[in-house]
Order: structure tokens, then C-alpha cells, then sequence
């Protein structure tokens, strides 16, 4: 019989756009602050990444005829990962607030990374995600298997892109750093 034992602390992220409005990093309560009161502070923001070029899916909602850029960002304190359906459940929330006549201006797609993985969550079901409570999914985007990001089948355009992906790995290398320093 195997026992039960604590899961190993996780580093939170977040793959955020907005529809060609940048200044929604301005507001005076910026996203960056409703954010960091909710995950704690920021400790890496990745460079603009072109996400436009994956999908037009959230044309419709967003605008059409938009750029839609990208970026990967990585919160400083490692948490549970049982703690992905709250957090998908405030990111949701947030979104509503930068929403306008009911169309989103930002989305939020809140996941963790661990060294063995990179989880995201979801609203939406589907055969690859797995409920997690609170009318939430997880799903496996990405696995690390020997040094280096593996995408599965049904792994998004994005996240199967050497941009991305080098971004993934400035963050993994992050979270190493503060996983050694927690277990020491």
C-alpha cells in the first residue's frame, strides 16, 4: 500500500493577451496589481510573444483584424498545486473586470509548472483533462522529459512553439532555483 504525502510545491504562471489595447498593463489598478494581490509578486515577465499567428478563435469576442500579443507570467511564491481550481476561479474574475459590454479584453490562462510539467487549467471539458472541483479541468499541456519540453497531441499551437517554449524554460530554471532553496 502506498502512503499519502504532501504534493511538491509548484510554480504558478499565467499566459496572458490582450486584444491590441497594451494599455491594459496601465490602468490605474493595473492588471499587474490585481494579479500580484491574488498570486503574490511577479518574478519574471517574458518578452512579447506573437500569439495572433496560432488562431483566430478569439477574433470574435476580441476584435477582428487585431494583434493579439502574448506573454508568460511567473509568480515568486511556489504553492499547491490543489490550488488551481481557486485560481482559475480568480483569473476568471479578473477577466470579467477588463471585460467591456460583455467581450473580454484579457485572457488569463492560469497554470503551474512543476519540473516534470506544465499544467493549465480550464472551464471547458474535454477527453485530455481530468475535473479538479469547482467546475474546473486540468489538463497536461506539456511534459519535460530529458531536457526538454515534450507537447502531447492535443497540445495548443503556442506551447509546441520554440518561443514559447524558451520561455518555458527561463521559467522551469526559476522554479528550480526556488525549489532547491524550499527543500534545502
Amino acid at each position: 500500500m502506498g502512503m499519502t504525502k504532501a504534493p511538491d510545491l509548484v510554480n504558478y504562471l499565467a499566459h496572458i493577451f490582450t486584444a491590441g489595447d497594451s494599455d491594459l498593463w496601465l490602468y490605474k489598478i493595473s492588471l499587474n496589481d490585481l494579479l500580484e494581490k491574488h498570486f503574490g509578486p511577479i518574478d519574471y515577465i517574458s518578452s512579447s510573444l506573437d500569439f495572433q499567428r496560432f488562431t483566430n478563435y478569439y477574433n470574435e469576442e476580441m476584435g477582428k483584424n487585431i494583434r493579439i500579443e502574448s506573454r508568460l507570467v511567473s509568480f515568486k511564491y511556489l504553492s499547491s498545486p490543489g490550488f488551481l481550481p481557486d485560481a482559475k476561479l480568480i483569473t476568471n474574475e479578473i477577466e470579467k473586470n477588463f471585460s467591456v459590454d460583455g467581450k473580454r479584453k484579457v485572457n488569463i490562462d492560469i497554470g503551474y509548472l512543476h519540473h516534470t510539467q506544465f499544467v493549465l487549467a480550464s472551464t471547458k471539458h474535454w477527453g485530455n483533462r481530468i475535473y479538479i472541483g469547482k467546475g474546473i479541468y486540468a489538463e497536461i499541456t506539456l511534459m519535460y522529459n530529458f531536457g526538454q519540453w515534450e507537447p502531447l497531441k492535443y497540445t495548443y499551437a503556442n506551447f509546441k512553439d520554440p518561443e514559447y517554449l524558451n520561455e518555458l524554460d527561463i521559467i522551469r530554471d526559476i522554479y528550480l532555483k526556488k525549489r532547491k532553496n524550499y527543500i534545502s
